[in-house]
């Protein structure tokens, strides 16, 4: 097996996505309505109608990206015969999308991983108060150079590198002052550009471990299934199979760095040469360019992009 299927985070969500996959097909629809059902709100209503604003509320934004990438697993299995067990080398999913990974392997249910996405972007909302936070992509350093910088820019307070997405892009996340003597600090050290996010929390950062906290519990409470297919987490960039140790490294993820464009060379040196990037929207499949030569990566999200895999696949 020398495919990956990959689950995209925050940034992702569009207003519509999903909407002509529940349209073309029952069992998509069906997902929609399970999540809607779990949390017991038209949270379908909201990502094919929007507003935007509305939509990219963390609390929003996290189950809705997992429901698309679901419907589209979903999907995939009935039209075109996929069997991730069968079919996948390893799944990943970059931040809430390791979530939608969990899922789509067999780990959580649809229910549990909307109510749990649920209570994760509510509690990483209320981590810190609004305005004290901030994160900001530093492009054109490597990892180490920004991590130097941000234990230089913290000066007591946090700065940390909170994602590595590969391709000269880490993304830095703390106290908002800290963040910004970063910035200026990696313009210094050679950055091609420092660019402030519009976030409306400083995610994966030691700020977060009253979300850490909130997971743990949340956690606890539900089945945690082993999955049918390596999961590779985002905090050690390495494929995790144990439920005991998935939980803990979901728990660790609040707090701890994506390392994304590790997660992808994993992969890629384990034999996977095809990436699919299932759900909304084609952030990972840019990356995917950029981290492993010689891999190709393909966006799965609409009718559309089904009749492609399904006649790839002969």
């Amino acid at each position: 097996m020398t495919a990956a299927f990959t689950f995209p985070g925050q940034g992702s969500q569009s207003v519509g996505m999903g909407k002509a996959l529940a349209d073309a097909f029952p069992v998509a629809r069906a997902v929609f309505d399970e999540v809607d059902a779990a949390l017991g709100q038209k949270l379908s209503a909201v990502m094919w109608d929007g507003p935007i604003e509305t939509l990219t509320l963390t609390e929003n934004a996290q189950p809705a990206l997992m429901a698309v990438s679901l419907a589209t697993i979903r999907v995939l299995e009935a039209e075109a015969g996929l069997d991730l067990a069968r079919d996948a080398a390893f799944v990943a999913g970059h931040s809430l999308g390791e979530y939608s990974a969990l899922a789509a392997a067999g780990t959580f249910s649809i229910a549990d991983a909307a109510r749990l996405l649920r209570i994760r972007g509510n509690a990483m909302q209320a981590a810190t108060p609004v305005g004290t936070g901030a994160m900001a992509a530093i492009l054109g350093l490597d990892f180490e150079a920004v991590v130097a910088v941000a234990a230089e820019a913290a000066e007591g307070e946090v700065c940390q590198a909170a994602n590595d997405n590969g391709g000269g892009q880490v993304v830095i996340s703390g106290h908002k002052a800290a963040v910004d003597r970063a910035c200026e600090l990696a313009k210094a050290k050679g950055a091609k550009r420092a660019i402030p996010l519009p976030v409306s929390a400083p995610f994966h950062c030691a700020l977060m471990q009253p979300a850490a906290d909130a997971m743990a519990e949340a956690l606890a409470k539900v089945t945690v299934k082993a999955p049918v297919v390596p999961v590779v987490a985002n905090v050690v960039a390495a494929p995790v199979s144990d439920p005991a140790e998935i939980v803990r490294r979901l728990v660790e993820q609040v707090t701890g760095t994506v390392r994304w464009r590790e997660c992808v060379a994993a992969m890629a040196g384990a034999g996977v040469t095809t990436f699919y990037e299932i759900g909304s929207g084609k952030v990972l499949t840019g990356l995917v360019k950029r981290i492993a030569d010689g891999a190709t990566g393909t966006a799965i999200g609409t009718p559309d992009d089904v009749a492609a895999f399904k006649a790839a696949r002969g």
